[in-house]
């Protein structure tokens, strides 16, 4: 049989190994490397880079190789789930850089890191000032987490006082101008909402590159015409729209009657509806 047949073989066997022994080891390794999963990942492409040029090479004694190589990532990944002492063994521990609005320079050292290090992890974080910092941590994958003081957070909802009725998140129901009707059942929806939101648009689901809805019922869509412009989903403004102009009818009309019951009734019910503005005119703008 001619070497490159033989090479050809090889490499899609072991290429085939290779990635299912990937898979197995779970998708943290594709993320966040640990010193036995970063040397096994070399290896193993060594393993199989060699067996595939060489012809002669026993294909049996590479496939025990990586076996091995395999395991013993693996039996590593597992104790260090039950254990906590061997996990920061393997994996190392978290170093505090920023303590207290504070550089330890003690552990810049023990890590090998310089001050332009630390300042160009800080900037990876959006943060330019070491003095907007109140804790930074550098983790055991290499990652600098970052806390900066109360008064250079943004502001949340929970700062503001608001409370926000739970979302979930945006689903593709309409995808290289098919219907994914899984997405739509997520979102308690169907092709018949979805056909109706399109005529709206005037847009056909044949000319759709991807649209997708949210749990407040808007469709957005993208066509395969770019030259084509689509209308922004204009639900939630309409509503807005519509109860503030009903709160001024009634105002209105609080002011036009002369009957005192009815001019208590409007008045009494303009102020409902304001406080329902109140509540509701953050989530639909």
């Amino acid at each position: 049989m001619p070497d490159w047949v033989i090479v050809i073989g090889k490499s899609l066997l072991l290429i085939t190994i290779l990635f299912f022994l990937t898979k197995w080891l779970g998708k943290k390794q594709l993320s966040q490397l640990n010193i036995f999963e970063y040397i096994s990942g070399i290896v193993l492409g060594g393993i199989v880079a060699i067996h595939t040029i060489e012809p002669d090479s026993n294909i049996l004694n590479g496939l025990v190789a990586m076996a091995v190589w395999f395991l013993v990532p693996y039996a590593v990944e597992y104790i260090s789930l039950k254990s906590k002492s061997f996990r920061n063994f393997t994996e190392g521990k978290s170093t505090v850089f920023i303590q207290d609005g504070k550089i330890m320079e003690d552990n810049l050292k023990k890590e090998g890191y310089s001050t332009d290090d630390l300042l160009e992890k800080l900037r990876d974080n959006n943060v330019f000032l070491a003095s907007d910092v109140e804790f930074a941590v550098l983790e055991p994958s290499g990652t600098l987490s970052v806390l900066p003081k109360k008064e250079n957070q943004p502001l949340t909802a929970k700062d503001l006082g608001l409370k926000l009725a739970p979302q979930k998140e945006p689903q593709a129901v309409i995808m290289d101008g098919k219907v994914l009707l899984e997405p739509l059942a997520n979102l308690s929806l169907n092709t018949n909402w979805l056909e109706t939101e399109l005529d709206k648009m005037s847009v056909s689901i044949e000319n759709v590159f991807l649209a997708q809805a949210d749990n407040d019922g808007q469709l957005t869509v993208d066509l395969y015409d770019d030259k084509i412009a689509v209308a922004e989903p204009t639900e939630k403004p309409l509503l807005l729209a519509t109860m503030k102009k009903c709160q001024a009818d009634l105002e209105l009309f609080s002011l036009a009657t002369k009957n005192e019951k009815a001019k208590q009734m409007y008045e009494k019910n303009s102020k409902k509806l304001q406080s329902a503005i109140d509540l509701v005119q953050f989530h639909l703008k």
